[in-house]
């Protein structure tokens, strides 16, 4: 079946008062989920999965997806407002949209917010349709070299997002893989620097440690600044609560960009959406042309890492759907629901069970159409609340970090975890340091010491594996240009340039 004949079947499956209800049922709780810290999507899949047993295959995967790309959404609200990521795929919105905010301009981000996440969403799917077989062979390519290669790239974009000192960013890179290495080897499964601690079997904590950062670090600072108690004055016309016209036209090569990186990163297992807003903003950094204005509140900044994550959604379901591999944590709980109902993931699914493949495909579709219809309203609503003032905001502010962070593992260690994190943030952020360099390092550490070991494991201990491998080879040779360009840029311009020569007048003189 043809991809068009193929989304006629899905939208005749996915029109119906039912399976609409169970889009909308999931695109609103995916929301609520995205902007409260600590569930996160697939927390929230798992938890439904009883309810699934109840439902037909395609209500019950319809539903799943619809939280899936509406939590993508849902983080970007109390990440502009609150500077509290509610989902790890919306820390980069942090860093300007909550600037934009403080600027007055919080309906603006999550007007664009909005925006880059149904464009994106929507031409995601359109990849899904039409790209999905090319996009296999591709993803079936990449083995571990192919995955150190690409993290080795992701951690060079650092850089980037060290504002303008690659020191400072390199500091914050190190520690950050110093964190990534707490924890049980992942090869050999001993346990290293736990300190005997058994809360730290699982690592150093993500969601505490990006509370910490963010949310806490946000609070005290502004505690000490006294002109930060004074509410944020927002204009509450709906012409100046949404985006301008210069704001859509400044921001539409960056959800481009961010689609396009969001539904690649997406395919490949276990990368995820997280791993795509970092790039994409790190992306949109390089190559713009006043790139200090990035942390400042620039909307690029908040419409790549948005177009990104909702982008990676659609992605992470074409492996998912085509070869049976889970794209993603909550990807990885839809195949287990997929299973339960005796569908078999694969090629052969497009043709014995087209009417569950196509109307699913064509629920994502109406979804986005829905999360967009139903948060654009919302925009002034969302936005008014940035003129409480603060001193009744920040205990709201800590209350919700606290429930949240304890509510991941019901474990005061990782609220303390959190606190501890907090004071190192606020630290950082007044010797101007880049706590997201930090939380980048953190994440893909662990990922490009499994796949590292594993090449040297496959290799023998041969390095030569990652330059023998075209892809790998490949990656790593845009990675040295990444890395190199910037510093002999700096060298080549801080060379002393020669005098003019003197004419014959100012000789004499």
């Amino acid at each position: 079946m043809d991809p068009l004949s193929g989304l006629l079947l899905g939208f005749q499956v996915a029109l119906t008062p039912q399976r609409l209800m169970f889009a909308l049922l999931g695109a609103f709780v995916g929301t609520l989920i995205g902007a409260l810290p600590g569930i996160g999507p697939v927390t929230a899949i798992a938890i439904l999965v009883p309810v699934a047993f109840n439902l037909d295959a395609t209500d019950a995967m319809i539903m799943m997806a619809g939280i899936y790309y509406g939590s993508m959404y849902g983080g970007s609200i109390t990440s502009i407002l609150l500077n509290v990521p509610g989902e790890s795929a919306s820390v980069m919105t942090c860093l300007d949209g909550h600037q934009l905010a403080r600027q007055g301009r919080a309906g603006a981000a999550l007007g664009i917010a909005a925006i880059g996440s149904f464009i994106a969403g929507t031409l995601s799917v359109v990849g899904l349709m039409f790209l999905a077989p090319v996009m296999v062979k591709v993803a079936l390519g990449f083995g571990p070299p192919e995955y150190f290669a690409v993290m080795l790239f992701g951690l060079v974009t650092l850089a980037g997002l060290g504002g303008s000192s690659l020191r400072k960013a390199l500091i914050m890179a190190a520690i950050g893989l110093l964190l990534g290495t707490v924890g049980i080897d992942p090869i050999v499964g001993v346990t290293r620097f736990t300190f005997g601690q058994s809360f730290l079997w699982d690592g150093v904590g993500f969601l505490p440690v990006t509370m910490g950062l963010f949310a806490v670090a946000e609070v005290l600072l502004s505690a000490e600044e006294l002109y930060r108690y004074q509410a944020v004055r927002v204009r509450l016309r709906l012409k100046e609560l949404l985006p301008s016209w210069a704001d859509l036209v400044t921001s539409k090569g960056a959800i481009l960009r961010g689609t396009v990186i969001g539904f690649v990163v997406g395919v490949l297992p276990g990368a995820g959406a997280t791993i795509a807003s970092f790039l994409a903003y790190a992306l949109e950094r390089r190559l713009s042309k006043n790139p200090e204005r990035f942390g400042r509140g620039a909307i690029e900044g908040v419409a790549a890492p948005e177009s990104a994550n909702n982008s990676a959604v659609a992605g992470a379901f074409v492996p998912l759907l085509t070869l049976g591999v889970p794209g993603s944590g909550a990807t990885a709980v839809m195949l287990g629901v997929i299973l339960m109902f005796g569908l078999r993931p694969g090629p052969l699914l497009f043709e014995t069970n087209p009417d569950f493949v196509w109307g699913l495909i064509a629920s994502m579709y109406v979804g986005n159409l829905m999360l967009l219809v139903m948060n654009l309203p919302g925009v002034p609503v969302f936005a008014s609340l940035m003129r409480i003032p603060y001193p009744v905001l920040m205990p709201a502010i800590i209350a919700f970090s606290f429930v949240g962070t304890f509510a991941l593992n019901n474990n005061m260690a990782d609220v303390l975890t959190m606190l501890v994190f907090g004071l190192i943030g606020y630290l950082l952020r007044k010797a101007d340091y880049p706590p997201a360099t930090l939380v980048l390092a953190l994440v893909l550490g662990p990922m490009v010491e499994k796949a590292l070991r594993q090449s040297l494991v496959m290799s023998q201990g041969d390095f030569s594996i990652f330059v023998t491998r075209p892809i790998a080879a490949a990656l790593i040779g845009l990675t040295a240009v990444s890395l190199l360009a910037p510093l002999i840029i700096g060298a080549l311009s801080q060379r002393p340039q020669p005098e003019p020569a003197l004419t014959a007048e100012e000789s004499r003189d």
